[in-house]
């Protein structure tokens, strides 16, 4: 036991202090901080005024266009052509020409710009064109556009989980999913991060030669659990920075740029606002029917009901879940890419031998969206408990409510897949770390495998 410590301890320090390891915890952070960062950035960048100007043939949508804090509209009194060669003396962002048809109502428009327009302008423009023309052409056919309008209703469907004991609590499909994806990315990730640096380890100190020389102290099977186990704590200490640096990362950044924060969400807003419906009547609209559809009962009620479906979430249950199945996961495929690194002299000859491992890992992602829209059917079920798909699929599932049993029946086969895998990964391990020069097919592995003492 004293052995495997010695070589856990020279696995972690060797690693931490590489390179590359510093490197990637400090980018680690900083990449993922910028997911959140860059958004309020890009806003900053964005917040300029547009000014688009109005050529309307048809005189129908002149007083249409209300100006917004980031577009503004002015009238042209030129034609189309004098237009278009001073858009950018005049400073004009695009030009929106509506032609006059021969239909009473026109249907289209062109919008021209020296650069290609973003779709928050048009889509502003466009719905209110669409707007008047609803509201031009049921006046036409003599139905009043407020009664119309007072006939559109949103529906909330609000899901509702009953136990068994006939407690309710609120639930989100939509958040599970979230919750379930991430996590299950994240472990396919890092199983795939951190199992091919064993495996390279392996090859390079075999390679190099140097195993002859640990071998003659430590039995081959010691080494091979000090390298496995190492490199576990070099990335449960490497995904642990990364968590921490970008929570700091992230609370700097919205202290100090609180304000910038605050005007990002106040023109996420307002955008909304811009692609309400406009009033059909051409007037503007009342201030007091934003506040209530901002703030009134559907949306407010929808916010209660996120907040109560994420404290429905068992979020202990989650995160010990991730733990053991990152860990258990990992050292199972630790294991077996562990002996693949044994098994071969360079890295290029891993390929044949590594499709058959990693295809149930690649296809538990394949099969992520079918686990989510049916969480408790039988393949998730049976995916959930074999040991090599367990460790995403059943990270998939829990958040959504897995029966206990089913949750301790998948520890229980995943610490058993791991005895197996590291008895088997062991038996390759022992023969093939002091094998060189020849290469190895599946029929060579079987010998090692079935080789008696």
């Amino acid at each position: 036991m004293n052995k495997i410590v010695l070589i856990i301890k020279r696995e972690y320090l060797t690693r931490v202090k590489k390179r590359s390891f510093i490197i990637m915890t400090i980018l680690g952070p900083i990449l993922m901080a910028a997911l959140f960062i860059v958004p309020v950035y890009i806003a900053e960048l964005e917040g300029e005024t547009k000014l688009v100007g109005i050529i309307d043939e048809t005189g129908l949508f002149y007083d249409k266009f209300r100006s917004t804090e980031n577009i503004k509209f002015l009238t042209l009194d030129s034609d189309l052509e004098t237009a278009k060669q001073n858009i950018t003396n005049e400073d004009l962002y695009a030009i929106l020409y509506i032609p006059k048809t021969e239909l009473s109502v026109p249907q289209s428009g062109m919008l021209y710009s020296a650069k290609q327009p973003n779709i928050v302008v048009k889509g502003y423009i466009k719905n209110i064109m669409r707007k008047e023309v609803e509201a031009l052409k049921l006046s036409a056919s003599g139905v009043d556009p407020d009664i119309l309008k007072s006939i559109k209703t949103n529906i909330n469907l609000f899901t509702i989980k009953i136990s068994e004991g006939g407690e309710e609590e609120k639930s989100s499909t939509e958040l599970s999913m979230a919750v379930g994806f991430i996590c299950g990315i994240l472990i396919y990730i890092f199983i795939f991060m951190y199992g091919a640096l064993v495996m390279r380890g392996v090859i390079e100190e075999k390679t190099n030669r140097i195993v002859e020389v640990i071998v003659s102290s430590v039995k081959p099977f010691q080494l091979m659990m000090g390298k496995i186990v190492g490199v576990a704590m070099v990335g449960l200490t490497q995904f642990a920075l990364w968590v921490i640096f970008t929570l700091i990362i992230v609370s700097t950044f919205m202290s100090f740029f609180s304000d910038e924060i605050s005007s990002y969400q106040s023109s996420q807003l307002k955008i909304h606002n811009e692609m309400l419906p406009v009033n059909t009547n051409g007037g503007e609209i009342p201030s007091e029917d934003i506040q209530n559809t901002l703030e009134g009962g559907d949306i407010n009620e929808s916010v209660i009901a996120i907040f109560e479906s994420i404290q429905s979430i068992n979020f202990e249950v989650v995160i010990l879940s991730f733990l053991f199945f990152f860990i258990g996961g990992y050292f199972l495929y630790g294991a077996l890419f562990a002996a693949i690194g044994s098994a071969v002299d360079s890295e290029t000859d891993t390929q044949q031998f590594m499709l058959p491992i990693t295809v149930p890992l690649i296809l538990s992602i394949v099969l992520a969206q079918f686990i989510m829209n049916n969480p408790d059917g039988p393949a998730a079920f049976w995916l959930s408990i074999f040991p090599l798909t367990s460790p995403v699929i059943m990270m998939i599932r829990i958040p959504f409510g897995v029966p206990y049993t089913d949750l301790y029946l998948s520890i229980v086969l995943m610490i058993l897949g791991f005895l197996g895998a590291t008895w088997l990964a062991g038996k390759i391990y022992r023969t093939g770390i002091l094998m060189y020069g020849k290469k190895i097919n599946y029929k060579e592995l079987w010998k090692w495998i079935t080789y008696k003492n």
